[in-house]
C-alpha cells in the first residue's frame, strides 16, 4: 500500500550515497596512475587502462543493466550493480599486478548503472513536482564525487597507498549495498519482456571497438591499420546494431524514441558535455602539477604551471565541485518553471565560458580558481538538466535504458575529450624534451569552449516552443 512506501527523501538519501560512491572511484585514480606505473613496475600504456577499461565496462554494462532493470527491477539490478562494484573494490585493493587490477577495474565499471537504475527509481516513486529536483541532485553527483574523487585523491596519494584509493572507496559502496536493500522500495513499473541478445551484443561490440580505438590512438598511432580496422569495425557493429533493433520484436533500444528530437538533440548534447568537461577537468591537475617532478635543467624551460602538489591540484578543482552540489536542484527549480532545455542550454554557455577563460588566462593561480565556480554551475545545470528531458521525453518503462543511452553518449565524448587533449599535448610540445607546452593546453581548452558554445546553441532546439507545442497536443487530441 501506498502509505508503506519509503519516503521519497531517504530515498534520494539512499541514492545520493550511492552514486557519490560511484563517481569517487571513477576520477580517484587519475591522480594515482604515476604511482600505480611505479610501484606495478608497468608501462603508461597500460596504466591508463586502469582509467580505460572502467569507461569501457560502464559504457557496455549502463544502457544493458539499465534494459534489465525496466524488466525486473530498478532497485534489484540496483542492489546487484552494487555489489559487483564493491567486489571490484576490494579486489582492486588487493591487486598484485597490474592485470589483476584492470580485470577488478572492469568489475567496478559495472557500478556505472546506479544512475540510469536510480533516475528510473526516482521518477517512479516521487511526486511529479519532486521529479526534476531529484533528478538535479543526483545528476550533480557525478560532477561533485568526480571532482572530489580527484581531491581525495592527492591527499591520499601524497600521504598513503594508492590501495587505500579502493580501501576507502569500498565503505561508501558497502553502505549503499546495505541501505538500498533495505529501504529503496522496489519500483511498481515494470516491463516483462524477452532479452534482446542480438541487440547487446552488437552494442557491446561496436562501442568496445570505438572505445577501444580513441582511447589507444595515440599509442598505436592514428594512421595505423589497427586503429583503421577498429573505426571500420565500430561502424559496421553499430549500424548493424540499429537495423537489428528496428527489426526485432522487443529491441533493448527503440530507435523510433531514440530518434525523437528532445532524445536525440539531448543526447547530442551529453556527447559534447562529456568533451568539454574532460577537455578541462583532467588537463586541470597536469597543468598546475607542472613543472613539478621534471630535472632544474627541463623545468626551466618551462613557462607555465605552479608545481603545485596532488592535493594542491584537486583544490583547485574544490570551487566546481562544490557549485555543482547546488546548481543540480536549482537547474530542477528552474526547469519546472521554464522548461528544461534552458537550464542545459545555459549549463553548457557557463562551461564554454569557464574553458574560454582558462585557454586565454592562466598565468597565476587566481586566474585557474576564477573560472571554477561558473564551471562548476554549468556542468551541474547540464547533467541535470540531461537527465530530465530524457525522463520526460520517453515512457516510464523505457527510463532505464533510455539514461543508460545517454550515459553512454556523455561517457564517449569524455574518452573524445580526453584523447584530443592528449593528442594535442603530445603535438605541442617544448623543444625536443617531450614536455608539452601551454600551447597544447590553451588548444584544448579553446576546442573545449568551442564545442560547449555549439552545444549551447543544440540545446535551445530540444524541444520545441511552448506556442508549438501547445497546438500539436490540440491537434492530437483532436485526432
Amino acid at each position: 500500500m501506498p502509505e508503506e512506501r519509503q519516503h521519497y527523501n531517504v530515498t534520494l538519501a539512499i541514492l545520493t550515497i550511492a552514486g557519490t560512491a560511484y563517481a569517487l572511484q571513477q576520477t580517484m585514480v587519475i591522480p594515482a596512475l604515476p604511482a600505480l606505473q611505479r610501484e606495478l613496475n608497468t608501462t603508461t600504456t597500460w596504466v591508463t587502462w586502469v582509467l580505460t577499461v572502467l569507461l569501457l565496462v560502464a559504457s557496455v554494462s549502463t544502457p544493458i543493466l539499465g534494459k534489465l532493470g525496466d524488466q525486473y527491477g530498478k532497485e534489484r539490478l540496483l542492489v546487484i550493480s552494487l555489489a559487483l562494484f564493491l567486489l571490484g573494490c576490494v579486489g582492486a585493493a588487493a591487486a598484485w599486478n597490474i592485470w589483476i587490477l584492470i580485470l577488478f577495474r572492469a568489475v567496478q565499471g559495472l557500478g556505472a548503472a546506479v544512475f540510469p537504475l536510480s533516475f528510473g527509481i526516482i521518477r517512479d516513486e516521487f511526486p511529479p513536482e519532486k521529479v526534476g529536483v531529484g533528478i538535479g541532485l543526483l545528476s550533480a553527483v557525478f560532477g561533485v564525487g568526480g571532482g572530489f574523487g580527484i581531491v581525495f585523491s592527492g591527499l591520499i596519494v601524497d600521504h598513503l597507498s594508492w590501495r587505500w584509493l579502493f580501501i576507502l572507496g569500498a565503505i561508501p559502496v558497502a553502505i549503499s549495498v546495505v541501505l538500498v536493500h533495505r529501504f529503496v522500495p522496489e519500483s511498481p513499473i515494470k516491463t516483462p519482456s524477452r532479452i534482446d541478445y542480438l541487440g547487446a551484443s552488437l552494442l557491446s561490440a561496436g562501442l568496445v571497438c570505438l572505445l577501444l580505438a580513441l582511447t589507444e590512438g595515440e599509442s598505436w598511432g592514428w594512421g595505423s591499420g589497427r586503429i583503421a580496422v577498429l573505426f571500420a569495425a565500430a561502424a559496421l557493429l553499430l549500424a548493424a546494431w540499429a537495423v537489428a533493433e528496428l527489426r526485432v520484436p522487443e529491441p533493448m533500444v527503440d530507435m523510433h524514441v531514440f530518434v525523437q528530437r528532445p532524445v536525440l538533440l539531448t543526447n547530442i548534447c551529453a556527447l559534447i558535455t562529456g568533451f568539454a568537461l574532460f577537455g578541462t577537468f583532467v588537463l586541470l591537475p597536469n597543468f598546475v602539477e607542472t613543472p613539478r617532478g621534471l630535472s632544474a635543467e627541463t623545468a626551466r624551460l618551462v613557462d607555465y604551471g605552479f608545481g603545485a602538489t596532488a592535493t594542491k591540484a584537486g583544490l583547485y578543482l574544490l570551487p566546481s565541485s562544490l557549485l555543482m552540489l547546488f546548481a543540480g536542484p536549482a537547474a530542477g527549480l528552474i526547469g519546472r518553471r521554464i522548461g528544461f532545455k534552458w537550464p542545459l542550454a545555459a549549463g553548457m554557455a557557463c562551461s564554454g565560458a569557464a574553458a574560454g577563460s582558462l585557454a586565454l588566462w592562466h598565468d597565476h593561480p587566481w586566474q585557474i580558481l576564477a573560472p571554477m565556480p561558473l564551471l562548476g554551475i554549468g556542468v551541474g545545470f547540464a547533467f541535470a538538466a540531461m537527465a530530465t528531458l530524457i525522463t520526460e521525453a520517453v515512457r516510464p518503462t523505457e527510463t532505464g535504458v533510455a539514461t543508460g543511452m545517454n550515459t553512454v553518449m556523455r561517457t564517449v565524448g569524455g574518452v573524445v575529450g580526453g584523447e584530443l587533449g592528449a593528442v594535442l599535448l603530445s603535438v605541442y610540445t617544448i623543444d625536443d624534451t617531450g614536455v608539452p607546452a601551454v600551447t597544447g593546453y590553451e588548444a584544448a581548452f579553446g576546442i573545449s569552449a568551442v564545442a560547449a558554445f555549439a552545444g549551447a546553441i543544440v540545446a535551445v532546439f530540444v524541444t520545441a516552443p511552448r506556442v508549438r507545442r501547445k497546438r500539436l497536443a490540440v491537434a492530437e487530441a483532436t485526432d
